[in-house]
């Protein structure tokens, strides 16, 4: 759909599975499969389900016919880098409105959730959140003391440049000098 990318980064090990054993019962279409595998071999995954779902497709298997041993090479470790700058606001529109920035300073290949520990160290009036851990790693559920919530079908929604993050606090790493937005939004 977007450079290969089917549904988000979180979708594509099922989406591929379902491709790649459906596509005797499905008419050709324009998808590009090594495309979509190309976006699978440059993320670099973190969360044991994106990792249990992502697998069987690079070996070509779905979890209905996985069984085999799967070979992964490991990658040398990299050296220490000089630290980055994080912008970080929080925004609130939807009532009671509120929006807060700041700069903070973290080791590069720094976690999201790590820069906002930080910002929370630095400003724990401000920043303050919770998290609640999932099969696919921590979910921010309060940020400023406002939680989303079911009934009113609020979240915190996470942008870096005003798009919508692929991927979760704990495994997205910013770059220096992004500006990294957590907006209260609906669904």
């Amino acid at each position: 759909r977007r450079n290969g990318m089917i549904g988000n980064i979180y979708s594509m090990g099922l989406a591929l599975q379902a491709l790649e054993t459906s596509s005797e019962f499905y008419a050709p279409r324009k998808w590009d499969r090594a495309q979509a595998f190309r976006v699978v071999y440059n993320h670099d995954y973190k969360q044991p389900m994106a990792i249990a779902q992502v697998l069987p497709p690079l070996v070509g298997k779905s979890y209905l016919n996985a069984g085999g041993v799967c070979h992964v090479r490991t990658l040398p470790l990299s050296p220490c880098t000089a630290p980055i700058t994080v912008q970080f606001s929080i925004t609130n529109t939807l009532k009671n409105y509120f929006h807060y920035s700041t700069s903070v300073c973290v080791p590069d290949n720094s976690t999201l959730l790590q820069v906002m520990e930080v910002a929370r160290n630095e400003k724990p009036d401000i920043f303050c959140f919770k998290t609640e851990q999932t099969p696919w790693g921590p979910f921010v559920t309060s940020i400023h003391g406002l939680a989303g919530n079911k009934t009113e079908r609020t979240y915190w929604q996470f942008f870096s440049c005003w798009s919508p993050l692929q991927e979760g606090v704990g495994t997205y790493k910013p770059k220096n000098w992004e500006h990294i937005q957590a907006i209260f939004s609906t669904y």
